[in-house]
């Protein structure tokens, strides 16, 4: 997902099919993130035993080996960054690792706070980053793309948190549903996706988009408004169970939703400077 980021941001931002450029700097976002996950996965083995246990059992699996490979991968991503001779560009691969180091590791673990969408929102917004950072591109079309990827991220662990509210009542979590319950943790997490609509026209008329963004873009937001339509009485019920089956529900339908707005984004980018 994120290596498809850097591919979106740099077909945009660079203003060129620019294939070489692209793929390298993709390939530093995926590092980094990879070594980034790879280490937030080793400080929360006991939480994800009671919402992810398969991604749980194969870090037990990993064993010494865990941490090597996790640093291992974040210095190669730094390197590759030192190697464009941009400063800008290793500043914000620092910046992510470090946000990163934030989501799990103690005693920050701001995974389990109300911080969380902030720290995922550095998950879209970085690779944008390095990508403006490396062309030297900071203008107005850049910002809201930043914006628009940032927020995507935030608001897909919103969804997350929602899919996972049962274990991280238990393990003691203050996330937004957790706080807010899961009523209200659904309905702000529906409002932030509906907020990403117009940032997304804005991207599109900035950057001259083709006709297949718009048709994609609308086609996704008719999907999820039919789908949250069909389940109105839910979703403004009270009843937590089955709040919850609709919060797992539409979880798997944003990440869906996200996967292919990325891709269009990407396609449509490299596509408008053909």
């Amino acid at each position: 997902m994120v290596f498809a980021i850097a591919l979106c941001a740099a077909f945009l931002i660079l203003d060129s099919a620019a294939l070489k450029q692209a793929y390298y700097l993709g390939a530093i976002v995926f590092l980094g993130w990879s070594g980034v996950d790879a280490l937030n996965n080793l400080f929360d083995k006991e939480l994800d035993v009671l919402s992810h246990p398969s991604r749980a059992e194969f870090t037990k699996r990993l064993g010494v080996l865990g941490m090597p490979v996790a640093l291992g991968l974040c210095v190669l991503s730094s390197l590759l960054g030192v190697l464009t001779s941009s400063l800008s560009v290793v500043f914000w691969i620092v910046i992510g690792i470090f946000f990163g180091v934030l989501y799990s590791v103690p005693p920050f673990r701001l995974r389990q706070t109300l911080w969380k969408p902030v720290v995922n929102f550095t998950v879209g917004a970085v690779p944008v980053l390095i990508v403006a950072a490396f062309s030297g591109a900071w203008y107005f079309g850049v910002l809201v793309l930043v914006l628009v990827i940032g927020t995507t991220t935030a608001v897909n662990s919103l969804w997350e948190d929602l899919a996972d509210y049962a274990p991280d009542l238990m393990s003691g979590a203050k996330t937004v549903p957790v706080v807010f319950g899961p009523k209200q943790g659904l309905l702000i997490t529906v409002a932030l996706g509906y907020s990403l609509l117009p940032l997304m026209l804005i991207v599109g008329i900035t950057f001259s988009l083709p006709l297949l963004f718009y048709v994609v873009l609308f086609g996704l937001a008719a999907f999820v408004s039919l789908r949250l339509l069909l389940n109105r009485v839910i979703l403004l019920s009270g009843e937590v169970d089955r709040l919850l089956k609709l919060g797992e529900v539409l979880a798997k339908d944003f990440v869906m939703v996200g996967i292919i707005q990325t891709l269009n984004l990407m396609l449509s980018g490299y596509l408008s400077v053909r």
